[in-house]
């Protein structure tokens, strides 16, 4: 059986690798073995060759339990720490330390287990090294004349690049034989890594869009704008292969320009998600146990069933929980590399029983997320209507520039005179706009939601010109009306608020100042200041203002120049007179 590693690198993301999950589906129909990874892939290195030995010395066959153990001898063959394994050739009656010295030289040779085939996905190109680095590595996993396939948003918009340091050349744009292909959910509970917005159901219902903004990828990343695509097939399948899932999240880039529109909420509310439209969470046991019986990605759901396991054990009575586990004990269904399909299908009269008593399921409010947003300019009142038939949370509406504040605040007061009070923004800042842009928008959406009643959440974006040679690889990018000390700034606030700005006029003005004026101190404030101002606030952030507010002309210009690059060495102190030493002083006060 030919053998296929689905890879995402390993940097942080809140949704899953939806073109990884069709490759998925794509390669079982060929009744390929599909293995998906997300990590370290030093790590699963390492595990590919304990599987490797495990295999070699039959262990599962022997009756041997080695699961206690895995962690300890794949630590060993990753780093060559003998104290890990040196006890457990007396503890395990076929334990081989001669044998597994070599799957420790395999390792250092990078001589690893190998695939038929390899599908990098990639993301952002400021992940650059995270992403080059794993398909570099990765190549180690690859037979000889094995396939290794590219694609993603990095791989489309810098083919050139990727291809000059892996030597491989990319897949632009999207791989059209698998893009219909409905997704295979159970690669997601492969991994350990847990992404912010599971239990949903991921979809578009259009592509592309039909603006050409020249901050923004989509052209490049899907230049043709399709109109309409069908979603009630692709949910029933996923329904009927992985059960119900909770909400409804679309990567639709412009649904407001489509003339299907109406076509398309109509099809999201028969496909269960209309106003108040309410889930039942599916009995997650009974799937996996369904899907094991007809072996389909066995490693996924022995995972998940031993999750489950853990969970049960937790919420029985004390008196019980001590039986349950010598059962699991005896029948290898402690660990994951001890346990079978076979053993958990024969546990299973005792177990569904107990899953049965637990499992009492309640009605949830589920929800619809147009997650990349929907374009202010072509919100119509019909529009808003219409939508308000779905329960949308939150309505994403896009307001990256201060010149078009009409039109949003249109948008955001239709959506509150059909009830739809939960809203959410990207703020574009560091582009073309100035710092006080950014103040503005983010005051009005605190002004409408205390007007309207209301609640808008803000997430301030800094843009970064993800094709540029220059800054393609890292995040250094400043617009020519901010400074690194602006940025920061900005960044120092949000770290306190996680990212967003929600409703809370006192708040604001505390976090951002009560008009554009205390906005612009708080930018140019020591990081410090910003971080504890309740700390600082009457004592040091009074003089720090004093004397910053007392340079005049040169020395101020001079001082603003060195507070805007952000560096305060020994080297740069020594070289200006005292006044200004004395205000960059409070800037190396660590937080």
């Amino acid at each position: 059986m030919k053998k296929v590693l689905l890879l995402e690198p390993n940097y942080q993301n809140k949704y899953p690798p939806i073109g990884l999950m069709k490759f998925a589906t794509y390669y079982r129909n060929l009744g390929y073995s599909v293995r998906f990874f997300k990590g370290d892939l030093k790590e699963l290195a390492a595990t590919l060759l304990f599987e490797d030995f495990l295999y070699v010395c039959n262990f599962r066959a022997s009756g041997n339990f080695i699961g206690k153990y895995a962690s300890k001898i794949i630590e060993y063959i990753k780093i060559g720490k003998y104290s890990s394994i040196e006890k457990l050739e007396n503890t395990l009656e076929i334990f081989n330390i001669e044998r597994l010295k070599n799957y420790r030289q395999r390792y250092k040779l990078h001589d690893f287990p190998k695939f038929d085939t390899i599908c990098v996905t990639t993301l952002f190109t400021f992940y650059w090294k995270e992403t080059i680095d794993t398909i570099n590595f990765s190549k180690h996993f690859l037979k000889s004349k094995g396939e290794f396939l590219i694609g993603g948003v990095a791989a489309t918009i810098l083919p050139k690049e990727i291809k000059k340091e892996t030597g491989i050349k990319p897949h632009i744009g999207i791989y059209s034989k698998i893009d219909k292909l409905p997704l295979d959910y159970s690669i997601l509970n492969e991994i350990d890594y847990k992404y912010p917005a599971n239990n949903a159901y991921y979809a578009y219902m259009t592509r592309g869009c039909i603006n050409k903004c020249i901050f923004c990828a989509v052209p490049t990343l899907e230049p043709k704008y399709k109109n309409y695509i069908s979603l009630s097939k692709s949910l029933r399948i996923a329904e009927e292969n992985f059960g119900t899932r909770r909400n409804l999240l679309l990567l639709d880039n412009n649904v407001f320009a489509s003339n299907k529109f109406d076509t398309i909420v109509d099809e999201i509310k028969k496909c269960g998600f209309a106003k108040n439209a309410k889930y039942t969470a599916p009995n997650e046991y009974e799937i996996a146990i369904t899907k094991l019986e007809k072996k389909f990605n066995e490693r996924s759901y022995i995972k998940q069933i031993l999750e489950i396991y853990e969970q049960i054990s937790e919420n029985l009575p004390e008196s019980e929980r001590g039986d349950f586990y010598l059962e699991r004990e005896k029948r290898g269904l402690l660990y994951f590399y001890d346990a079978t399909r076979e053993s958990i299908l024969d546990f299973d009269t005792i177990v569904k029983p107990i899953v049965a008593n637990f499992n009492k399921r309640s009605l949830r409010t589920r929800y619809i997320d147009f997650n990349q947003g929907v374009d202010a300019r072509l919100a119509t009142e019909e529009k808003i209507k219409k939508l308000s038939e779905i329960n949308i949370r939150p309505l994403r509406i896009a307001f990256d520039n201060y010149l078009l504040r009409n039109v949003y605040e249109n948008a955001v007061r239709l959506a509150a005179k059909y009830k739809i009070t939960n809203l959410s923004n990207y703020l574009l800042y560091n582009f073309n706009d100035k710092p006080k842009d950014l103040y503005y928008r983010m005051k009005l959406n605190i002004d409408l939601c205390e007007e309207l009643k209301i609640s808008i959440y803000s997430f301030p974006m800094k843009y970064h010109p993800i094709s540029d040679p220059k800054y393609f690889k890292n995040r250094d990018f400043i617009g020519k009306h901010w400074n690194k000390k602006f940025v920061r700034a900005v960044q120092a606030v949000l770290n306190a608020t996680k990212g967003k700005i929600g409703r809370g006029k006192d708040f604001f003005e505390e976090a951002f100042g009560k008009n554009e004026h205390e906005f612009e101190k708080i930018l140019w404030m020591p990081e410090a200041f910003i971080i504890n101002r309740f700390k600082y606030k009457d004592n040091l952030t009074k003089e720090w203002w004093r004397k910053f507010c007392a340079l005049k002309e040169e020395p101020e210009e001079q001082a603003k120049s060195i507070i805007g690059n952000n560096v305060f060495t020994d080297d740069i102190l020594e070289k200006v007179n005292p006044k200004i030493r004395d205000v960059l002083g409070f800037y190396r006060i660590k937080r």
